[in-house]
């Protein structure tokens, strides 16, 4: 890890006025100053000049929950350092800002021949916050999350010191994860996933309870790249967990057919129109997901192979929506993601189960398997299954039940995704995240004034 001071004297801290923020569940707005940096100086001027409820950094906002919120202190927008400062096409290796988007990368570098080695359900996330989050997509029981993927970042600390920070040292693992509150990352350099198509060859089957979809899912996973399983919640009895599962990987050449193959690298994501600003509550009860989990269900192929698909439509269905959030309504959503160990099936059967009798109406709900644990000491994936729902925020009960699978998750030895929670109790982070103790203590050290804080750090005491 090398150190080198940044000079500020010449970069003033930037202003803004209070505003609202919060994350894209829009459960827990707070105001804060929102600063936009447009160059490495200015956002050392800004962290030495956050004030004493400190600042934290955010990117495109798809947080879940508070973890880019910081109630009457800073909030550093770093979407104005958005530069992609070199590409080795012949290597696959890309040196970008923090505030480039993962959509920015595969507008340059698909068409190269590249693409980005790990993705979650949105392209929209910037490189720093897919580092602070240590994000994970379809593809973690092959390449993991993505941090293991970068091969060197440029960490922006409480001092004002820009430290060139790799991979198997603390400073790593800590940010690896982190939620920003090591320090605020400017640029990282990262490896890429060499392809030959824009295109995805897609296989589809339908699973008729989750008994049958872990053993689907067990037995052939490793011959796919990617592998993720829509969950329908609100089925029960013999139907409970029937679910709809997706696999698939890169299309080669000799796949496509010839329209296609006369620019087989083509970037080209569909997009409609943005979901209107007001929506009434309860559009999403449990008559209308019910319904529209029937029909996804019955729709799906019971078998279907080789279906090509483009890689905005396998990879980021709901980015085509723009403010597809807002169809919560006013009062917003909670998704909540957890992780189980293997060996743990059955109390994965048991939160399933539980779920589903409460009447939960998510349409969003999906599960995958996850592979090697990674690195970062807050870091979510670790072997076993791990299932992600999108619940209506006024659900009623959802408080007493949350909590509740809170507890069934730490008690097999489990964790709840800390860049989507908007409000699991502090008490059960230290269960969930055995090396919390590790990060507390270099956190301390590097930073003892506690400049990188925000709703989320406060709340769980992190």
């Amino acid at each position: 890890m090398a150190a080198t001071t940044s000079d500020t004297a010449h970069a003033p801290a930037p202003s803004g006025p209070p505003t609202s923020v919060s994350g894209w569940g829009r459960t827990a707005p707070s105001t804060a100053r929102l600063l936009r940096p447009r160059s490495y100086e200015e956002a050392a001027a800004a962290v030495l000049a956050c004030g004493a409820r400190g600042t934290i950094a955010r990117g495109l906002g798809r947080a879940y929950g508070d973890a880019a919120q910081n109630a009457g202190g800073a909030v550093l927008d770093m979407t104005g350092l958005d530069r992609i400062r070199t590409v080795d096409a012949e290597a696959g290796v890309v040196v970008c800002d923090a505030g480039v988007s993962l959509h920015r990368l595969m507008e340059v570098l698909l068409p190269l021949g590249w693409f980005v080695p790990v993705t979650p359900g949105t392209r929209y996330v910037t490189v720093g916050g897919a580092i602070g989050a240590d994000i994970h997509g379809k593809n973690h029981h092959l390449s993991g999350s993505f941090a293991r993927h970068v091969r060197e970042l440029e960490l922006l600390t409480a001092d004002g010191t820009v430290r060139t920070v790799t991979p198997d040292t603390a400073l790593f693992d800590a940010t690896a994860g982190g939620m920003g509150l090591t320090g605020v990352i400017l640029r990282a350099t990262i490896q890429l996933l060499p392809v030959r198509t824009s295109l995805m060859t897609v296989d589809t089957e339908r699973a008729v309870d989750l008994d049958d979809l872990m053993n689907r899912l067990e037995s052939g996973d490793h011959r796919y790249r990617y592998s993720v399983a829509w969950i329908d919640l609100l089925a029960r009895g013999a139907r409970t967990g029937r679910s709809v599962l997706t696999r698939g990987d890169h299309a080669p050449l000799d796949m496509l057919p010839p329209r296609a193959a006369r620019s087989p690298l083509a970037f080209r994501p569909r997009r409609f129109p943005a979901a209107p600003s007001f929506l009434p509550e309860g559009l999403l009860g449990r008559a209308s997901v019910s319904a529209f989990n029937e029909l996804w269900y019955r729709r799906a192929p019971r078998h279907r192979t080789g279906e090509l698909q483009r890689i905005s439509t396998f990879f980021h269905p709901l980015d085509g929506v723009p403010h597809w959030n807002r169809v919560y309504g006013r009062g917003g959503f909670v998704q909540y993601q957890f992780v189980v160990g293997y060996g743990q099936e059955e109390a994965l059967r048991a939160i399933v189960r539980r779920i589903s009798r409460h009447g939960c109406p998510s349409f969003l709900a999906v599960l995958k398997r996850f592979g090697d644990a990674d690195p970062g000491w807050l870091s979510f994936p670790v072997p076993g299954w791990t299932l992600a729902l999108d619940i209506p925020a006024n659900l009623a009960g959802l408080g007493a039940l949350l909590d509740d699978l809170d507890e069934q998750v730490a008690g097999a030895g489990g964790r709840v995704y800390l860049a989507k929670d908007a409000r699991m109790r502090p008490e059960l982070v230290a269960r969930m995240y055995p090396r919390l103790p590790q990060f507390r203590s270099l956190r301390a050290e590097l930073d003892p004034n506690g400049i990188f804080r925000s709703d989320m750090s406060r709340r769980l005491g992190l």
